[in-house]
């Protein structure tokens, strides 16, 4: 992977990147950089779009209200996300925010909120969650943006799963063992993933019933002692991308 610049300001953009191409900012986007950063005219600043790669942009401010871009030169080419779905249990406000968050920028391509009996969150701000998916990608230096699918009850995403994707499934009910290991030996042969956390209240019997039926499904042991969702989601994460994904070079 190219060298980050943590240096300088890093903006999503909606439109595509190419040298010479100028770029009319929103007035939110305006607003951030001429009003809350106070950058002026000819300033250097990295944008992206999550499929043209990272490119070298000047601002051109037109008053308080309207500026634009001037694309340069691209700083670093485009990088995919390995296939690997997020699926979760739906929480309450800031909790969800930090779960979409960190499940960004451990690299998930995907995150599909499911509805359970348990879930505590009816209703989810999609908006909300691709805005936290583009501020995680501005922050970590991320060239790939994570697609956030509508939410569906769970039982439907189970219906007719793909037997090319293994499911993860985090169970506190697993028998605690090696989890490297475990996922070491249920991944092997796949290229696709999906790690599924639960709701806080856990899985009812039924769906257990439901995810034992799911092929190809790998219970995984998050360890002795009962994580919160948004900690599972994190340790879970990382495992599967230490063992399977891109963590391995």
């Amino acid at each position: 992977m190219s060298r980050l610049d943590f240096t300088s300001h890093r903006l999503c953009v909606g439109a595509p990147l190419q040298a010479g191409a100028t770029i009319e900012l929103t007035r939110e986007q305006t607003n951030y950089l001429v009003n809350v950063l106070r950058l002026g005219e000819g300033a250097r600043l990295l944008v992206f779009n999550g499929s043209n790669g990272e490119w070298r942009a000047a601002l051109a401010p037109q008053g308080k209200k309207s500026a634009s871009l001037r694309i340069e030169e691209q700083s670093r080419p485009q990088e995919n996300l390995p296939d690997l779905d997020y699926i979760f249990a739906p929480l309450k406000h800031a909790r969800l925010d930090y779960m979409a968050q960190k499940a960004v920028e451990m690299g998930a391509r995907r995150l599909r909120p499911a509805l359970t009996r348990r879930t505590q969150a009816s209703r989810i701000n999609l908006e909300r969650m691709r805005a936290n998916v583009v501020e995680a990608a501005e922050q970590c230096g991320l060239l790939a943006l994570a697609e956030v699918l509508e939410e569906q009850k769970l039982d439907a995403i189970l219906h007719n799963w793909p037997e090319d994707r293994l499911l993860i499934f985090c169970d506190e009910a697993a028998e605690i063992a090696d989890p490297l290991d475990a996922l070491r030996r249920a991944g092997a042969g796949f290229q696709k993933f999906a790690v599924l956390i639960g709701p806080e209240g856990g899985f009812d019997e039924a769906e257990r019933g439901a995810l034992a039926r799911v092929a190809p499904v790998a219970r995984l042991s998050l360890g002795p002692r009962v994580l919160r969702a948004d900690t599972a989601a994190v340790a879970a994460l990382a495992l599967v991308q230490a063992t399977l994904g891109d963590w391995r070079g």
